[in-house]
């Protein structure tokens, strides 16, 4: 008897049936713009043999113009089909089933050549978009279909239209971006008239044996976006057209509102697409912040939708279903949606991966193989680097003994954790700890390794991480100076009044702990109002009338930086804006280019722009960087000594580098 039976039920189309409930949502990996076609198909292959029921392929262009950027990967030639058809043929040998989706970027094209209806600058995009005229639309009708008939000659089992996100065809249905007075513009029936045509001319272009899925915007969470109801007016004329499945988008990537990202409470926008349930025929997929097959088997018990669409958790793990129909859902590798590896990857023209996974991407690559000869290896330090390293080192057959002088693992981990909206590295080190116990590894803690207990391993591996830096600010010997250890680990009493030091990654997570109270990301309607959020019907696009209403802050905040630059310029690149807009929602002051020059009761007294500020406050947090903690690599002698993570390279709290180190060291061990 499983554990998931609604998840892991058969899903009957007609013309084919679905293994499972369960979709590999579409990401876009930049794999196939590397020109290493076998990389690509490894790649889908180990999600297909990992069970996934129905796999989405990242967003494949139909015509230049429409590519996401410029050399954007398509099936525009005999020799694309061909390369298509190598990733098709494996995921087949792995007993899956895979669609292409047709992404047309729209005035979101990073070119000069991008197209709209309306000639609208996107607010992320540098690029004003040309209107199409008559002619221009027809083409772009044409060349997606075309786009969808190559796909099925290249082997897939279906498509997926994206039309959600605020791309091409989610561009024409709303007046945000459509000002056309032509009979692609004005009246919702005009504006809904090219994804409807779309629809058709697919279907027409694929046969009625093929899977069509439409990508459907169900909250666009921009100004003067779509009602529920008309939602619910083109989800039905999309059925009529034609769709054998409607997937589920979510909010625009202009959208000011978090979607996808940590702090967003998972399946945090089931809600919305439960609302279309029993509206249409045709089977309705949810998505967005679905990472364990608990939360999926749940959200299709409650009748939330007919599938769930999981994408990264994907690659945090490609196994992901076979070992939750094992019943070995401890074993699952865990998305904490961090968008380090991936997102962050996409938008940095670099190969998506996984903090978590690093194979992910790079399985041709990146291999664990059985080690030529068992060693003994000794790993010090029980944070992610350590951690990450002493389990791909057992899983290979050396035996591995991993030290920690704490009493529990995870390193800098337990105090991210308790940070309000990284309750997901809960999950992580949950994960780490079963591994740990999976993979063999003999476990010291609370136990400080020096180099004479070294002396008898074949390689010593010094993950010890880092120690908080010294500013060197007079006066920080002052009683009301904490460092951010004392705050995150320790528990210290903090005043009302706080000043930060240091405006990096940990000065955001600890000026997040000390303005927040309970956390929103685990109260799903207290996380809507504070980010402005409310129910379709009620409002246009999702958002309310009266914008975010979070609870107030615990604290006064000032957050301060050296850095004469913006603050939080350095962090995530597409999670940066959130930390920012969380804590200026909560009042807390931001100030760049200062120079620290004392302590005293007053407060910390500062210069910026030439001028002496007090700051006047309670508390001083120092979270003025690190510096790497490698006594112990170079007391212990010996033939192999490796140094990775914070204590090799100290910079922020990066478990996305040191896990990479560690797996990689681990596999050429």
């Amino acid at each position: 008897m499983t554990s998931y039976p609604h998840m892991l039920r058969p899903l009957e189309l007609g013309f084919t049936t679905l293994k499972n409930r369960v979709l590999m949502g579409s990401m876009h990996t930049n794999l196939e713009e590397r020109g290493d076609w076998n990389r690509v198909a490894a790649f889908y292959a180990a999600r297909a043999r990992g069970g996934a029921g129905l796999i989405v392929t990242g967003g494949m262009a139909p015509n230049p113009e429409g590519g996401v950027f410029p050399g954007a990967s398509g099936l525009f030639s005999d020799e694309d089909i061909a390369h298509h058809r190598m990733i098709t043929d494996r995921v087949h040998d792995e007993g899956g089933k895979i669609a292409m989706q047709v992404l047309h970027a729209g005035r979101y094209a990073y070119g000069p050549d991008c197209v709209a209806p309306s000639a609208i600058k996107s607010p992320i995009s540098p690029f004003p978009p040309k209107a199409l005229d008559e002619a221009g639309i027809e083409k772009q009708i044409a060349d997606i279909a075309t786009a969808a008939a190559r796909a099925r000659e290249a082997g897939y089992d279906g498509v997926e239209v994206m039309g959600s996100e605020g791309y091409f065809l989610n561009q024409f249905l709303v007046t945000h971006t459509n000002r056309r007075e032509d009979r692609w513009g004005g009246s919702y029936e005009n504006r809904m008239r090219l994804p409807v045509e779309v629809m058709k001319r697919v279907r027409a272009a694929v046969g009625d044996d093929f899977i069509v899925i439409f990508r459907l915007s169900m909250i666009d969470l921009v100004p003067n976006g779509s009602t529920h109801d008309e939602v619910v007016q083109l989800a039905q004329a999309i059925e009529a057209a034609g769709a054998t499945i409607l997937n589920t988008g979510i909010g625009w990537h202009e959208a000011r509102v978090p979607t996808i990202a940590t702090s967003v409470p998972r399946a945090g926008f089931a809600w919305v697409t439960k609302k279309l349930m029993g509206k249409v025929g045709i089977p309705v997929i949810t998505s967005n912040r679905i990472n364990t097959p608990e939360v999926a088997e749940q959200l299709l018990a409650e009748g939330c939708a007919d599938m769930v669409s999981l994408a990264r958790p994907f690659l945090a793990d490609p196994d992901f279903v076979a070992k939750a129909e094992a019943g070995r859902a401890d074993l699952i590798a865990p998305c904490i949606a961090c968008n380090q590896a991936c997102l962050d990857h996409t938008f940095q023209g670099k190969v998506s991966s996984c903090l978590v996974n690093p194979r992910a991407g790079h399985e041709t690559e990146l291999v664990i193989a059985p080690a030529e000869s068992a060693r003994r290896i000794a790993v010090v330090g029980a944070g992610p680097a350590g951690l990450s390293c002493a389990i791909t080192a057992a899983q290979r057959g050396h035996a591995v003994t991993l030290f920690d002088q704490a009493d529990e693992i995870g390193g800098q981990l337990n105090m991210a954790r308790k940070v309000p909206g990284k309750e997901e590295f809960d999950g992580l080190v949950d994960w780490f700890a079963a591994m740990v116990k999976e993979a063999g590894v003999t476990l010291q803690l609370g136990t400080r390794a020096d180099a004479e207990a070294l002396s008898g391993f074949d390689a010593v591996v010094v993950a010890t991480g880092v120690l908080p830096r010294d500013p060197q600010i007079p006066g920080q010997d002052h009683p009301k100076v904490l460092s951010y250890v004392d705050v995150l680990r320790g528990g210290a009493e903090v005043g009302q009044r706080v000043a930060v030091v240091g405006a990096g990654g940990i000065g955001f997570d600890v000026s997040e702990f000390l303005v927040t109270g309970k956390s929103p990301t685990v109260d799903l309607p207290e996380w809507l109002r504070e980010w402005g959020v409310t129910d379709p019907d009620k409002a246009r696009s999702g958002l309310a009338p009266d914008g975010p209403q979070p609870e107030a802050p615990l604290r006064e905040v000032v957050l301060l930086q050296r850095k004469a630059e913006k603050v939080g310029k350095r962090l995530g690149k597409t999670t940066g804006w959130i930390h920012r807009a969380a804590l200026m929602l909560k009042g807390v002051q931001m100030k760049a280019g200062v120079s620290y020059e004392r302590i005293d009761d007053a407060g910390l007294h500062i210069i910026r722009d030439g001028k002496p500020e007090l700051i006047a406050c309670d508390t001083v947090v120092l979270c003025a960087g690190q510096e790497s903690l490698r006594v112990l690599a170079d007391a212990v002698e010996g033939p192999e000594v490796h140094v990775i993570g914070g204590a090799d390279v100290a910079a922020e709290l990066d478990a996305k580098r040191a896990i990479d180190q560690g797996v990689r060291l681990a596999a050429g061990l």
